[in-house]
């Protein structure tokens, strides 16, 4: 890799990792499409821990109030709206660890161009739907429902094209969540998540022995930590006056684009 490519890739993860368009697909594109080398595995795990580094900054005031809220409930049954915020999380979590375990030990490999099309279209026509399902929502607090349900939608982000943010908002709106509750749930749900694949890959990483470039890694960790931070900050300033519809029209665009790079037509 040199560092136009870094600097490519990890501004693409920075966008990307929390808006409703999927990041898996954006960094598999440039290797299907633009003739790039694979970034390997060490480059992956640095972008996803700039993706980590800058949403647990941004909301590092709910965390500490959601970790204190959390060990109050355990430790002397103090129930909170915090706590039980931390459970539901803690609950919506474990379908999608699961399955990221057991596809990564079957090595099931999922990284088509055909499909990271159709996920792109489908999905991105079931947050259209979602979003026309949530005109007038006000609902704020999210249920033990509501987490069962978007942690079992989450499992269906393993799909390149999916979008993890993409398919958790769609269902935290047809829930009835605001669009902002949803978002919110969305990102801070995304915490545990991250640490989970990013410990999976550094654990693969270290038994590969691979040699590491330290000066691209951090590169790629600044720069997606950064345009990340921006990302979360300005989408949940600005989602209440866009809505989805942008990202809907985006994913039928690419989508359509690349299916006809699939067949040919382009």
């Amino acid at each position: 890799m040199d560092y136009l490519h870094v600097f490519f890739l990890a501004f693409i993860q920075g966008i990307t990792e929390f808006l409703p368009i999927s990041s898996s697909a954006h960094l598999i594109l440039p290797s299907k499409l633009l003739g790039f080398d694979d970034q390997g595995l060490a480059f992956d795990v640095a972008v996803h821990l700039g993706s980590l580094i800058a949403v647990i900054a941004y909301f590092r005031q709910d965390i500490v109030q959601l970790a204190k809220a959390w060990c109050n409930d355990v430790c002397k049954r103090q129930k909170t709206t915090e706590s039980m915020l931390a459970w539901q999380i803690i609950i919506a979590t474990i379908p999608a660890v699961i399955t990221g375990f057991i596809l990564n030990y079957l090595h099931i490999e999922m990284r088509s161009l055909l499909i990271i099309a159709s996920t792109t279209i489908l999905f991105g026509v079931v947050l259209g739907v979602a979003d026309k399902m949530s005109q007038g929502a006000s609902r704020e607090r999210t249920t033990q429902r509501d987490a069962v349900l978007i942690g079992l939608a989450q499992c269906l982000a393993l799909i390149p094209g999916t979008s993890r943010s993409g398919i958790t908002m769609t269902v935290g709106l047809m829930v009835g969540l605001t669009k902002q509750t949803a978002a919110r749930f969305s990102f801070l749900l995304s915490i545990p998540l991250i640490i989970a694949a990013s410990t999976l890959k550094t654990l693969e990483l270290v038994q590969s022995n691979a040699s590491v470039d330290w000066l691209m890694l951090i590169t790629g960790i600044t720069l997606s930590g950064v345009t990340a931070y921006c990302c979360i900050k300005l989408f949940l300033q600005w989602i209440n006056q866009l809505g989805f519809m942008p990202f809907v029209i985006y994913r039928l665009v690419l989508g359509f684009v690349l299916l006809a790079i699939y067949f040919g037509i382009v």
